[in-house]
């Protein structure tokens, strides 16, 4: 009996312990649980291969962390061991990133097949560390074995817009390091900025690595300074933080961008421009004109280029850009058009294929291959060349159909330039909103891919583009906690219908990144919202990590912890104004939201549209534009609806005959993200849906001079349906910001009086 009911207790004991949630990012692919504990102290010893860097990493950390100084040895009688084994195992041996860590009562055993799973281990292991000072840590007992379901699992960063120092560097690598990310993207050259010492050619640095002056605030405020600003990587400093990268198993794949964003190379050698110049650095965001001539000299310069950074950088892929390449001054130059007709090119498109293959070969000639924007399919896409999907997933779709590889990078969910909570609490941003969870639901392989297509997917990255980022804490805050949910996508163990699991794990790590002074932010805790139809108005749905913490005021008023507490969604029947924010503790735990609210006929009406928005800015569907909020101009974030290359064709019902004579709809230009006013509006009315009478077509003279807030008044009608079409601006004029290119057509609320 006595034994039976050890037994028992034994078991409950190993459930309770199978119960517990480790807080472990990106999740393991298997965990078990046993009893006990290893006890980790002054006494414990790292067993590993002479000049381990692995061993002398775990070292430090733990130094750093716990305060405790572990010996490091190649063999030991000690009690209580760290050890690692690097071995081939037969079923494991391709697979380098693959590890079992198991901890046990007087040892912990980290097995891998290469170096690299040993310091993935030691990742894990490091997550499972108290974060404060001790003389003796217990580990629970546990048996890990994990590995990667995608072998692209990138970061990537913008230094031409803004310029951060090495140290910085090497501290984003350590960030990548610990989601066990693998690949930096490093994005060396732009317009604004050449950041990469090139012995051949000096003045890259002497002049195309320093503007005069930069664009401050948002873009559609046009205003600059007089600042001289730059600066850039010496090849000593390059060197050393590839070697610091390589050590954390991480690949840099360098940028070198061409044929557009050039003007800091032009700004130095003006001879490789279609036109001679002189330029000078962009001061301005956003897409500018002159590219590089595809001219023998030019590729001889580029070559030249390339080769000294194939020698700073062994990646395996060498990133070439090819993306957002005005073609104006192509179409323009002498030289270009005898390029086409010599060539037999059927146009400029044509030679931007012609430019990215012949660079192609080049590079293949040094063992290297290249990968570029997903621009580089228009013309044709070079025979060995990897795509970076950033458009949207279409273009990696097209690629891995024609069988070259992908890294998939959608502006929708791996754009973290984009908001990440409510636009008007956060600091300015390029536009967008991708949150936490949208993070997390990122699926990499789109199910347009067959099973043998989606091989050709080799993973996923997030970009930060740094326009609006120009300290290394701004980039931090951009970063975390987002980098957590992306790493666990490509580990291959997200579940988006899980996610409130994945972020109470994520909340634990707020601790670690308050340790290391990581500006993080902390928008996971704040309010947000969806708005549903209702009858007479919305219904104003808040969500936060616990809902029952939200508190709200509708009257203007900051709210506070006697507020009102959020128990449904609200309903909004007429013009008012809400706040919230969510408390623990009886304290504030986020900033307040604030949404005012303008009801019209109109609002929560049911709505259809011929044409639906770009993923990038979809949220909410069509009932965006009936929802009561009027988009901010300055952030256009969550409340607007983004067309690319198409019109919006909007239908209304509004559920019975009403008598109205006023409509309201707001458009919005931002020139340099390729956002334009429409054409024209036209607006129809209909009482059965059927046959639509026109009310008037608003001109785009009429657009501009009335800054995209359009209100036309009209003689009292009677109808049901109300239609209203926005012509897209459709092809970017030369001249333009982006030519050549889609326009993008942002449309908010319509309002019915």
């Amino acid at each position: 009996m006595k034994y039976k009911i050890l037994t028992l207790l034994l078991l409950f004991s190993v459930i309770c312990i199978a119960q517990q949630t480790l807080n472990l990012i990106p999740k393991p692919q298997n965990i078990e649980h046993y009893s006990g504990s290893f006890v980790l102290n002054s006494k414990t010893v790292i067993q590993a291969d002479k000049n381990s860097f692995e061993a002398e990493y775990l070292q430090q950390i733990i130094k750093q962390q716990l305060g405790l100084n572990l010996e490091i040895t190649t063999s030991s009688k000690a009690k209580s061991k760290i050890i690692f084994v690097t071995k081939i195992i037969e079923e494991k041996k391709t697979f380098k990133e693959w590890y079992n860590l198991s901890i046990s009562n007087n040892e912990i055993v980290i097995k891998a097949t290469e170096n690299q799973g040993i310091f993935y281990g030691i990742q894990t292991l490091i997550q499972l560390l108290p974060l404060e000072k001790s003389f003796e840590i217990k580990i629970p007992c546990s048996n890990i074995t994990d590995e990667p379901k995608f072998q692209w699992r990138g970061m990537h960063l913008d230094v031409s817009r803004h310029f951060f120092p090495k140290d910085f560097i090497k501290k984003y690598i350590d960030y990548l390091a610990l989601y066990k990310m693998n690949t930096f993207h490093w994005h060396l050259t732009d317009d604004q900025g050449w950041r990469i010492e090139i012995k051949k050619y000096p003045k890259l640095t002497d002049v195309g690595a320093w503007r005069n002056g930069s664009m401050i605030g948002h873009y559609t405020d046009q205003t600059f300074d007089d600042i001289r600003y730059g600066g850039f990587y010496t090849q000593e400093e390059i060197k050393e933080i590839v070697a610091y990268a390589k050590e954390r198993h991480i690949t840099i794949v360098p940028e070198i961008e061409m044929p557009g964003h050039a003007l800091a190379a032009l700004a130095s050698y003006p001879e490789f421009s279609c036109t001679g110049g002189p330029f000078e650095v962009g001061k301005t965001w956003g897409v500018l004109e002159d590219v590089f001539c595809p001219k023998d000299e030019t590729f001889t310069f580029l070559e030249n280029v390339l080769t000294e950074v194939i020698d700073l950088f062994p990646s395996e892929y060498i990133h070439i850009g090819g993306d957002e390449s005005p073609k104006v001054r192509w179409k323009s130059c002498p030289h270009c058009q005898k390029r086409i007709k010599e060539e037999h090119l059927k146009d400029e498109h044509e030679l931007q294929s012609y430019f990215i293959q012949r660079i192609e070969k080049f590079v293949n000639s040094k063992g290297r291959k290249i990968i570029g924007w997903d621009e580089i399919l228009e013309g044709g896409l070079a025979p060995n060349a990897a795509v970076m999907s950033w458009r949207g997933t279409e273009g990696g779709i097209a690629a891995a159909k024609q069988k070259h590889f992908v890294v998939m990078s959608p502006g929708s969910h791996c754009y973290f330039d984009h908001y990440q909570g409510e636009p008007k609490n956060e600091p300015i941003a390029f536009g967008g909103y991708t949150n936490v969870e949208k993070v997390y639901s990122f699926n990499p392989i789109p199910k347009e891919l067959s099973a043998e297509e989606s091989k050709y997917i080799l993973g996923a990255q997030a970009n930060l583009w740094t326009e609006y980022i120009n300290t290394p804490e701004h980039v931090e805050y951009m970063v975390f906690p987002r980098i957590a949910a992306l790493s666990e996508v490509l580990w291959g163990t997200s579940d988006p219908n899980n996610y409130k699991e994945f972020e109470k794990r994520l909340i634990q790590h707020f601790e670690m990144y308050e340790k290391k002074e990581i500006n993080y932010s902390k928008a996971i805790f704040e309010v947000t919202s969806k708005v549903n139809p209702a009858e007479n108005g919305i219904a104003f749905e808040l969500k936060s990590v616990n809902p029952n913490g939200i508190k709200y005021t509708t009257d203007g008023s900051e709210p506070n912890v006697n507020s009102i507490s959020y128990e449904a969604p609200i309903l909004v029947t007429k013009n008012k104004t809400i706040k919230a924010a969510y408390f623990e503790n009886g304290k504030a735990k986020s900033a307040t939201i604030e949404q005012p609210f303008f009801i019209t006929k109109s609002t929560g009406k049911k709505i259809e549209l011929v044409h639906q928005p770009h993923e990038n800015y979809g949220i909410g569907g069509s009932f965006t534009l009936v929802d009561g909020m009027k988009g901010n101009t300055s952030k256009f974030g969550r409340d607007w609806l983004g067309f690319w290359g198409k019109n919006m064709n909007a239908t209304i019902d509004l559920g019975k005959s009403e008598t109205i004579s006023k409509i309201s709809i707001n458009t919005l230009s931002s020139e340099g993200s390729w956002i334009y006013f429409p054409k024209s509006i036209e607006i129809l009315v209909s009482k059965e849906g059927k046959n639509y009478i026109p009310i008037t077509i608003v001109t785009s003279k009429e657009i501009y001079e009335n800054k995209g807030k359009i209100v036309v008044e009209f003689d009292k009608q009677n109808v049901q349906f109300i239609k209203i079409i926005a012509e897209n601006n459709g092809i970017i004029a030369d001249g333009k910001p982006g030519a050549g290119s889609n326009s993008w057509l942002f449309v908010d609320e319509i309002s019915v009086e």
